[in-house]
C-alpha cells in the first residue's frame, strides 16, 4: 500500500470526522478544496483545524492559527555544539528551535517512525520559571496552549509508528482540557491513562484548602490495539516470601493486636479484655468452638488487653491473620502495601515513588550544572519508568519540549542500566538561553563527563561514569523559497545528510527532494 502524502492523511482524517458525526458533509467538501490547493504541509493543517468543532469532547477555544510565511525552515548542523564519543556508538539529536519547524522537519526522515513520545509542555505564564516561559505570542493563555499544542500534536501523530505512544505531563489546573484536545487529535479509543502523578507526598502547603501533591501523565496510544506495554520487573520469589495474598489483594503481618504494654485496669477498658479461639486452620471465632484453643492477652504471666474490642475485630475479621503454632499462635492486623510497595509487575494508574518528587528533579540538575538554572526539571526516575514500560531496546523516544533535557538523560541511563540502544530526539527553544545554557550543557557533562571548556569540576561526575553516545546539535535556519542568489538557494543550503539521505550525485536529485519535502520551493519554482 503506497504510503500517503502529509495532505492526503489530513483529508483521511477529515472524512474520519464526518464519518464520528463531527464534521459537516458540506464543511469537508469545502475544507477538502482548500487543503487540495494548501501550498505548503503546514497551511493545510491550519485549514484542517478549522474543522475542529469539539462537538464529541464538549468543549471549544478560540483558535490562535501559526503565523505563515514565505520562508524555508530547514536543519543545521551546529559543529560547536555536536560531539563523537564514539564513532561507533549511537548518535543522539538536539534540535534547538520553535518545535513546530523541527517537527515539520523531522517528518522527512522519521515519518512513523517514532516509537515513544514525552511532552512536558508549559502549563501557565504564572507557573513556569524564567527558563521555562516557552510560550505562544508571549501570553499562554488556555486558548493559546491548547492552539499551540493542535497542529503539534497533529505533526506527533504522524511521526509515531503505528505501535507508538505518546506520554503528557500536565497540572490538575489544564489535564481536562488537554485530555479532551488528545481526545480528538488521536481518537477517544485510543486513550490508555490518565495517571495522577504524585510528585510531592508532603503536599504543597501554599495552595488553597487543599495541599497539592501530584500532577497528571496522559498516556494514549497511535493505534491502542497495536501498542504494547511492558511490566516493570519483580522478584516473584521474594515478594511472596513477604507478602501473602487473599480476595482483596496483597497483605503481610502488620501491628500485633495484642497490646505492647500494660495497660489501664480491666475495670477502666472492660471491652479490650475478652478470649478468641483459633482453629487448627488459623480460623478465628469469638465464641468457644470444638477444638478451637482459647487465646487470651497474656504476656510472659502478665494480663494485658487487645487494642480492639470485641465489636471492632467481629467488623474487621476478614482483615486479621493468625501466625504462629499451638500454644503459641497471635493475632496481628492484615498490612496492606502503600502505593510504592505494592508486589504487582503490572504499572499502577496511580504513579509514586520517592524518586519522583518533584525535588529529585531539581536536585539531580543541580549536581549536573552546578546551581539551580531551571525551575521544576522533571525527576529522571518518573521518566525512565515511563520510557521502561513503553520503549522496547531499540526504540526511537522523541521529546519536542525537551526543556532542562531530562529525556535525554533518562534514555541514556535506562540504555546503562539494560543494554538498550535507545535513540533520544529532543526539540527546545533558546529563550532566556535555555538550549544553550541548560540543555546542551547537560547533555555534554553526563554523556562525556566533561564540559564543553573540558573542566569536570561538578558532583554529578563524582560518583558516575560517562552515559556515553555521540549528539548532533541542529539549529532551525530559514532561506527564502524565492532566494536565487547562487550558493544561497534552498537547493545549496539544505543538506540532505542530516535528514538520514545520502549526498545526492547530480544537481537534478537535489532539486526534486528539496521540492518533494520543502513544499514552499514547488510554487516559487512553478512560478519561474
Amino acid at each position: 500500500m503506497a504510503k500517503l502524502t502529509g495532505k492526503q492523511e489530513i483529508l483521511s482524517d477529515l472524512e474520519k470526522r464526518v464519518n464520528d458525526k463531527i464534521l459537516e458533509q458540506s464543511n469537508f467538501a469545502l475544507l477538502k478544496k482548500l487543503v487540495e490547493n494548501a501550498d505548503t504541509l503546514d497551511e493545510a493543517i491550519q485549514i484542517a483545524e478549522l474543522g475542529t468543532t469539539y462537538k464529541r469532547t464538549g468543549f471549544h477555544f478560540d483558535k490562535r492559527l501559526e503565523k505563515q510565511s514565505n520562508t524555508i525552515r530547514y536543519f543545521k548542523k551546529n559543529d560547536a555544539l555536536s560531539f563523537v564519543t564514539n564513532p561507533k556508538a549511537l548518535t543522539h539529536k538536539l534540535i534547538i528551535g520553535d518545535n513546530y519547524p523541527a517537527l515539520l522537519n523531522l517528518l522527512i526522515e522519521y515519518k512513523g517512525g517514532i516509537d515513544v513520545i514525552y511532552i512536558d509542555p508549559p502549563y501557565g505564564k504564572d507557573s513556569m520559571g524564567s527558563f521555562a516561559q516557552t510560550n505562544y505570542d508571549n501570553a499562554l493563555t488556555r486558548d493559546n496552549l491548547l492552539s499551540m499544542l493542535y497542529p503539534r500534536l497533529w505533526l506527533a501523530k504522524q511521526l509515531l509508528s503505528d505501535s507508538g505512544v505518546i506520554f503528557c505531563s500536565i497540572d490538575d489546573r489544564n489535564q481536562a482540557y488537554v485530555k479532551c484536545l488528545f481526545d480528538e487529535v488521536f481518537g477517544e479509543s485510543n486513550f490508555v491513562a490518565n495517571l495522577p502523578t504524585i510528585m510531592n507526598l508532603k503536599g504543597n502547603q501554599d495552595e488553597f484548602a487543599f495541599a497539592g501533591t501530584h500532577e497528571y501523565t496522559q498516556v494514549f496510544a497511535k493505534n491502542k490495539s497495536n501498542a504494547v506495554f511492558y511490566n516493570f520487573l519483580v522478584d516473584e520469589e521474594k515478594i511472596m516470601e513477604e507478602w501473602q495474598e487473599d480476595e482483596i489483594g496483597y497483605f503481610k503481618k502488620g501491628a500485633n493486636l495484642k497490646s505492647s504494654g500494660v495497660n489501664a485496669p480491666r475495670e477502666r477498658r472492660p471491652n479490650l479484655f475478652y478470649p478468641i479461639y483459633v482453629g487448627s486452620d488459623n480460623s478465628i471465632s469469638l465464641e468457644p468452638k470444638e477444638n478451637y484453643i482459647e487465646l487470651l492477652p497474656i504476656t510472659q504471666g502478665k494480663e494485658m488487653s487487645w487494642r480492639w474490642s470485641k465489636e471492632k475485630l467481629e467488623k474487621e475479621l476478614d482483615d486479621v491473620i493468625v501466625a504462629g503454632e499451638n500454644g503459641g499462635v497471635s493475632i496481628y492486623k492484615k498490612q496492606r502495601p502503600t502505593i510504592d510497595e505494592l508486589p504487582s509487575a503490572k504499572p499502577k494508574t496511580l504513579f509514586y515513588k520517592p524518586q519522583y518528587s518533584s525535588g529529585n528533579g531539581t536536585n539531580q540538575l543541580v549536581s549536573i550544572l552546578g546551581d539551580k538554572k531551571f525551575n521544576n526539571p522533571k525527576p529522571i526516575d518518573l521518566i525512565k519508568d515511563l520510557f521502561f514500560i513503553s520503549a522496547p531496546e531499540n526504540a526511537i523516544v522523541l521529546d519536542f519540549f525537551a526543556g532542562s533535557g531530562t529525556t535525554g538523560q533518562a534514555v541514556l541511563e535506562l540504555n546503562a542500566s539494560d543494554g538498550g540502544n535507545r535513540q533520544f530526539i529532543l526539540c527546545t527553544n533558546n529563550e532566556n538561553g535555555i538550549a544553550l545554557d541548560v540543555t546542551s550543557k547537560r547533555l555534554k557533562r553526563v554523556m562525556t563527563g566533561q564540559c564543553y571548556d573540558g573542566s569536570s569540576d561538578f558532583d554529578w561526575i563524582k560518583k558516575r561514569k560517562p552515559l556515553g553516545g555521540n549528539l548532533e546539535v541542529l539549529d532551525i535556519e530559514t532561506v527564502a523559497n524565492f532566494e536565487s542568489v547562487a550558493g544561497k538557494t534552498p537547493f545549496d543550503v539544505i543538506d540532505e545528510t542530516l535528514y538520514g539521505q545520502e549526498k545526492f550525485k547530480t544537481v537534478k536529485q537535489k532539486v526534486e527532494w528539496v521540492c518533494d519535502h520543502f513544499e514552499g520551493t514547488q510554487r516559487r519554482l512553478a512560478e519561474k
